[in-house]
C-alpha cells in the first residue's frame, strides 16, 4: 500500500453496504470516491480496508478509477466478524453538538442500538437520524469497529415502555431518586440490557413513577454528582462494558 494513503490510526477503513467476499467487486459511494481520490489522493492499486457489519474486514484494492468515481476489489479477509455487545442506549435527544458527540462516543464504546426517546421535558423538536447514522459510520470506521450501531427513529417514552421486550433489563439512570450504584447492580449480570437517560432537566415526576413501576426496570445511581445528559449515558455504557460487556 502506498504510504500516502495511510491515516494516523493506520490504513483507511470504509463501511460499505455490499456483501464482502474474495474477488467481490464493490462500487464506492460518491462521498467515498471524493474522499479517496481528491482528499487522500489515492490511485489505482492503493489498498483500503472494507467492512459491512456482517462479513468481517477485507483488504481491498482501489480499481476502475475515473474522474468522479472508483470501485474496490476484495483480496483477502483480514478479520472475521465478531458480535457487538448487546447493549441499547435510549436517550432523550439533546442539542446538536452534544447529540453528535453522544452518537460518536457511544459507537466507540460498543453500543448496538441508539434509540432517541421523546420525554415531556425534551427540548429538541426534530431528530436527524441520517446525521446520527453518518456520525456512527465515521466513528465505526475510525475505531476499528466491525459493525455500525442501529439508529432507530425517535419514539415517545410512553410508547417505548409499553412495547418494551420484557426479557431485556432496562437500566434507569434516575438522578432524582434513591437507587443502588450501577456497578453494584451489574456484578454478575449476563442478560440483555439497555440504558435509559433523560433530557436536560431530567424526567417529569409522573414519568419517573411510570418507569419505576415496571418489573424490567432497574433504577441506578451514577454517583454523587449531577451529570449532564450526554455524560450520563456514556458513563453508564462505560460501566456496563467494564462489568458485563467486552471490556472484561
Amino acid at each position: 500500500m502506498n504510504d500516502h494513503l495511510s491515516e494516523p490510526g493506520g490504513k483507511v477503513r470504509l463501511f460499505v453496504e455490499a456483501p464482502l467476499a474474495e474477488a467481490a467487486h464493490v462500487q464506492a459511494s460518491e462521498a467515498q470516491a471524493h474522499y479517496l481520490l481528491h482528499v487522500m489522493r489515492a490511485r489505482a492499486g492503493d489498498r483500503v480496508s472494507l467492512f459491512n457489519g456482517h462479513d468481517g474486514e477485507w483488504l481491498a484494492q482501489i480499481r476502475d478509477v475515473k474522474k468522479s468515481g472508483c470501485a474496490f476489489g476484495c483480496e483477502q479477509q483480514t478479520r472475521t466478524q465478531v458480535d457487538t455487545p448487546d447493549l441499547w442506549l435510549c436517550f432523550a435527544p439533546i442539542k446538536k453538538t452534544p447529540a453528535d458527540y453522544l452518537t460518536q462516543k457511544a459507537t466507540e464504546l460498543g453500543v448496538s442500538v441508539l434509540q432517541p426517546v421523546i420525554t415531556r421535558r425534551t427540548i429538541v423538536s426534530r431528530v436527524n437520524t441520517g446525521r446520527m447514522r453518518a456520525n456512527a459510520i465515521e466513528a465505526s470506521e475510525q475505531s476499528e469497529r466491525l459493525s455500525v450501531p442501529e439508529i432507530r427513529e425517535p419514539v415517545l417514552l410512553e410508547k417505548l415502555i409499553a412495547a418494551w421486550p420484557t426479557e431485556r433489563q432496562l437500566i434507569f439512570c434516575d438522578e432524582a431518586g434513591q437507587a443502588p450504584p450501577l456497578a453494584q447492580v451489574l456484578r454478575g449480570a449476563t442478560s440483555a440490557w439497555a440504558v435509559l437517560t433523560g433530557p436536560e432537566g431530567g424526567f417529569d415526576p409522573t414519568e419517573r413513577e411510570m418507569i419505576r413501576s415496571k418489573p424490567f426496570v432497574t433504577p441506578v445511581s451514577l454517583g454523587p454528582r449531577i451529570l449532564r445528559a450526554d455524560t450520563a449515558g456514556l458513563a453508564a455504557v462505560a460501566v456496563w462494558q467494564a462489568l458485563a460487556g467486552d471490556w472484561r
